[in-house]
């Protein structure tokens, strides 16, 4: 990888998890619950984006992928507020949490992928 791409993506990084932040603070100030909205949405619609820009460019997404994608996407934050959810008594919302955003990101980058393979 050359020095310019390295530093592409790391720029990348930073703007995903900028985005990533003003989007999950946004969807909270909306939604007023404690169930983790925000890094629902975000973690959804990455993996969607995510298999849109594989799905076009095969091999050549890294950039947008592992930079941005990368970036603006987040399973540690998630993991950390299913386990909140749970030690606060909210298990069945935890559950939801952990399954409904397995379930929906491994559905919306399948549906990425078969967009991004249309469009490319």
């Amino acid at each position: 990888m050359s020095p310019l791409v390295f530093a592409l993506a790391a720029a990348c990084g930073g703007l995903g998890a900028a985005a990533r932040y003003l989007i999950d603070i946004g969807i909270a100030g909306i939604a007023r619950s404690r169930f983790p909205w925000g890094v629902m949405v975000i973690n959804v619609t990455g993996s969607l984006l995510l298999g849109v820009v594989v799905g076009m460019l095969p091999g050549s997404a890294f950039v947008v992928g592992a930079g941005f994608l990368g970036g603006y996407t987040t399973f540690s934050t998630a993991m950390i507020d299913a386990v909140s959810l749970w030690r606060d008594g909210a298990r069945r919302a935890a559950v939801v949490d952990v399954v409904g955003m397995l379930v929906l990101s491994l559905v919306a980058a399948l549906v990425g992928l078969a967009c991004g393979s249309a469009l490319g």
